[in-house]
């Protein structure tokens, strides 16, 4: 039961590695979070708002692209559920974010994101191989009256 919990702790530590890395805009940490290509053939990125991305080159563009353009950015990660059989594991998470999305002093949007991340074992530690996250359409709190 420790070898299990030691590698829940090995994939949470990853999956906070991802966020950290879209947090502060740091693309050394996002090539390193990411699996390498003879690692996990396919990587796969599906963010809200953006077509599919598959390969690493692609995914790294994207993710500069993101971290260039967005001033402010913070997680908060709840519902937050991690399955491991054998060396693939799957973080499934609510991304509760607020963002700047201009300059403009204290200006926040926030919103809510449903996320599958998939990690495999490397051998060096756990590494990405798909993120998918989709958007959760929030209705009016008085139509649920």
């Amino acid at each position: 039961m420790r070898a299990r919990n030691e590698i829940v702790e090995r994939v949470a530590e990853a999956n906070a590695d991802f966020y950290g890395a879209i947090e502060n805009g740091d693309i050394d940490l996002m090539r390193r979070v990411w699996a390498e290509e003879d690692q996990a053939p396919d990587l796969v990125c599906v963010n809200p708002g953006w077509p599919l991305l598959r390969g690493r080159a692609e995914i790294m563009r994207a993710w500069s692209l993101i971290m260039a353009n967005v001033p402010y950015i913070q997680y908060v990660l709840t519902e937050t559920h991690i399955g491991v059989n054998g060396d693939v594991a799957m973080v499934t998470c609510e991304e509760n974010v607020l963002t700047a999305e201009d300059d403009s002093p204290g200006f926040v949007a926030g919103g809510q994101v449903v996320t599958t991340n998939l990690f495999i074992r490397t051998e060096q530690g756990w590494r990405l191989w798909s993120h998918h996250a989709s958007p959760v359409m929030l209705g009016d709190e008085e139509d649920e009256d």
